[in-house]
């Protein structure tokens, strides 16, 4: 499996356990699996569900900056890789 590195944590919200990512690059999709990696932080999960501006979306691109809720800490400039097959 590789991984493409798509974006980085600017914010984690702890309470709901959100992580506020900005996409730097490819898209993002409910049901595709992504790995946050930093120095303390290293965890994989299904992106289950997705929002820019509280609202609720099924894709997100470049550009876009989306929470999603994750199962551990994430900590800010935490990178985030997608999954991908190949």
């Amino acid at each position: 499996m590789a991984e493409v590195e798509i974006g980085k944590v600017a914010h984690y919200f702890g309470k709901p356990m959100v992580a506020a990512i900005e996409l730097t690059g490819g898209t993002l999709k409910k049901g595709d699996t992504i790995r946050i990696l930093g120095h303390t932080s290293d965890f994989t999960q299904v992106v289950e569900s997705m929002q820019i501006e509280h609202e609720t979306v099924e894709t997100a691109k470049a550009g876009d900056s989306i929470g999603i809720k994750v199962k551990e800490h994430a900590r800010q400039h935490d990178r985030v890789f997608k999954i991908t097959e190949q």
